[in-house]
């Protein structure tokens, strides 16, 4: 991830911004037409949750040039994730549905630069919270042995 990139993540999201709403809307209509199935890991009603989403991409976004604050807390989200039962082939489910509300929501001005942009920058935020989850669930693994002998 170059400069280049972040700049142009982080200009394209300031546009997102002001119809956050919707994007949150678009974001998770399109998750669960995806896969239902991710439906029972949300509650009912959805407006914290859009909430949250939204507050969590406007943290990473202007977090990308700070790696070293952004990496802990997404490592944080990844455990968090775990829990919840989230697997590896979920953030691509939602890499799908975020791409497309993106795309939804900018407009023209989703150019392939844009889009290249954000694969990348949303790959490396997904295979570091995959890699802290993977970590967490192998540290809970063997407790679970114990407590089941």
């Amino acid at each position: 991830m170059n400069h280049e990139q972040v700049q142009l993540v982080q200009e394209s999201f300031a546009k997102v911004l002001p119809i956050a709403d919707v994007a949150a809307d678009l974001f998770y209509t399109r998750l669960f037409e995806l896969d239902p199935s991710l439906r029972h890991m949300f509650p009912s009603d959805l407006a914290e949750q859009k909430h949250k989403l939204m507050m969590t991409l406007k943290f990473a976004v202007n977090s990308l040039s700070r790696l070293d604050e952004l990496v802990p807390a997404v490592q944080a989200l990844g455990r968090r994730h775990a829990g919840y039962g989230v697997k590896n082939e979920h953030y691509n489910t939602v890499a799908v549905a975020l791409i497309w509300t993106l795309e939804q929501g900018l407009g023209a001005a989703f150019t392939p630069e844009v889009k290249g942009a954000w694969i990348m920058v949303y790959t490396l935020l997904a295979n570091t919270m995959q890699e802290a989850a993977a970590e967490a669930l192998s540290v809970e693994q063997p407790m679970l042995e114990m407590v089941a002998a």
